[in-house]
């Protein structure tokens, strides 16, 4: 899908993700990177004694995905400045080795800037196992280029 613009975009929109089946290497590797090797993430022994019976997927790895695959969808390629943070941010369902999960984005506000080159958007993420329950949940606003601001910036590079 083409990058889109501030402008292109209306509160309603929905964007959906392909899947993504999590592995144990998945699992090895956020540990690895994050520092956290809580026992419900490393010890497989200790997991199973637990209600889940097995070892989760970090949570913050759920957050990661989710702009991961905000970015397959390719629609904030060439438009996005920045994200402005997360918000209400709910684990809903464990994460576990083995589940494929998708991301669903819904556009909730469109806010246009001063300035006419960006604004605000107001998204949902919700991050859905394979049996579509949702696993995760939050908003987070994003600045976006308008066209023309697009048009504004690329001629600036140019000079």
């Amino acid at each position: 899908m083409p990058s889109l613009y501030l402008e292109d975009f209306q509160p309603g929109q929905r964007f959906t993700s392909g899947g993504r089946t999590l592995t144990e290497t998945d699992l090895t590797m956020f540990s690895m990177l994050s520092g956290d090797w809580n026992p419900i993430h490393a010890d497989a022994e200790f997991a199973r004694h637990t209600r889940y019976g097995q070892r989760l997927v970090h949570g913050t790895l759920g957050i990661a995905l989710c702009t991961g695959m905000l970015h397959q969808l390719g629609i904030f390629e060439h438009s996005v400045i920045a994200m402005l943070g997360l918000r209400q941010w709910e684990f809903k369902q464990p994460i576990l080795v083995g589940d494929t999960l998708h991301l669903e984005l819904e556009i909730l506000t469109v806010e246009a800037g001063k300035s006419g080159r960006s604004g605000k958007l107001g998204r949902r993420f919700r991050l859905l196992n394979q049996r579509g329950e949702v696993a995760q949940e939050g908003d987070s606003e994003v600045l976006v280029l308008t066209r023309e601001g697009a048009r504004q910036q690329a001629q600036s590079v140019q000079s």
